[in-house]
């Protein structure tokens, strides 16, 4: 007979799901690699107002004598060590950088959940009526596709101004197509299976059906798109922001750092933008490592 302490202890099926997936992430270094980098960014992002040696966009905490000091200097002011040196207005770039990653994320991740939803949405509703919805919704995906990204961008921030706010309407809209598609993908498979006929046949409505029997089993296909899509969100924000026409100067992003610090390469202050290029290098790449992994453990032909 079984002690009841060994079924209080004995995990779920749920658990026992979990615990085999992240045995299997952790199998590959380059995955665990991508996870422990991305981690080394996001926690200092997200306590960034704490941890930062500065804030860099306090105009009162800024000194416009200590602009352009090299790496490691130290203040003469405050005693503050500039461990990756200052910039042409005097902020400490170690502290931009906390703060530019804090930015680059909510914007990325922002606008990944909402391009998630809405596409998913379309792409469910399109697979499970069928027809003329169907044939509406995805031409209007074909045609979103059709043109570049970074283009489509571009036209909806030069109407639309800059702002953190601004960017993720943008990215959103270049975003949401391809989760549609995979959306639809997925659910056409589903759509027949048994548990949606008994469904129907218990004559449950159409927005319970999808969301709640067909959506989960569509997930695992839209989460690596997502993975991706986090990776092309952080590079399209600073890609807009270097060019002048994302995040404003008022706001930090990895990619208006860069920017900030792009006049002065020539002149030999290669920190400025140096060093917020790394980091935002080494985030791509942490996200893209991790994600691969993700990407092969919810494969499903090898689940």
């Amino acid at each position: 007979m079984t002690q009841p302490s060994s079924i209080l202890l004995s995990p779920t099926r749920g658990e026992r799901g979990v615990l085999r997936l992240a045995g299997r992430f952790v199998e590959n270094p380059l995955a665990v690699f991508g996870l422990v980098l991305l981690l080394a960014l996001l926690v200092p992002a997200v306590l960034a107002p704490w941890i930062a040696p500065q804030n860099p966009y306090d105009i009162g905490a800024l000194d416009i004598f200590e602009s352009q000091l090299p790496p490691g200097s130290v203040s003469d002011a405050t005693g503050m060590t500039y461990w990756l040196g200052s910039d042409g207005q005097g902020r400490d770039v170690l502290s931009a950088i906390f703060f530019g990653l804090r930015t680059s994320l909510f914007v990325a991740f922002t606008s990944v959940i909402l391009a998630l939803a809405i596409g998913a949405t379309v792409g469910l509703i399109a697979a499970y009526f069928g027809g003329v919805p169907e044939a509406i919704l995805m031409r209007l995906v074909d045609i979103q596709l059709s043109f570049p990204a970074i283009l489509v961008a571009l036209v909806l921030l030069s109407v639309l101004g800059q702002g953190v706010d601004k960017v993720i309407i943008a990215l959103v809209v270049v975003q949401w197509a391809y989760f549609a598609r995979t959306a639809r993908s997925a659910a056409l498979v589903e759509r027949n299976r048994e548990y949606v006929l008994a469904a129907r046949c218990l004559s449950l409505g159409a927005g319970r059906i999808i969301f709640r029997h067909i959506l989960p089993n569509c997930m695992p296909p839209l989460i690596v798109i997502a993975t991706i899509d986090l990776a092309h969100a952080i590079a399209a924000e600073a890609t807009l922001s270097f060019l002048g026409i994302g995040v404003p100067v008022t706001e930090p992003s990895l990619g208006m750092l860069i920017a900030n610090g792009f006049e002065f390469m020539m002149s030999g202050q290669y920190w400025i933008s140096f060093f917020p290029g790394i980091a935002l290098a080494l985030l791509i790449l942490g996200i893209n490592l991790a994600g691969d992994q993700l990407r092969d453990i919810l494969n499903p032909r090898n689940m």
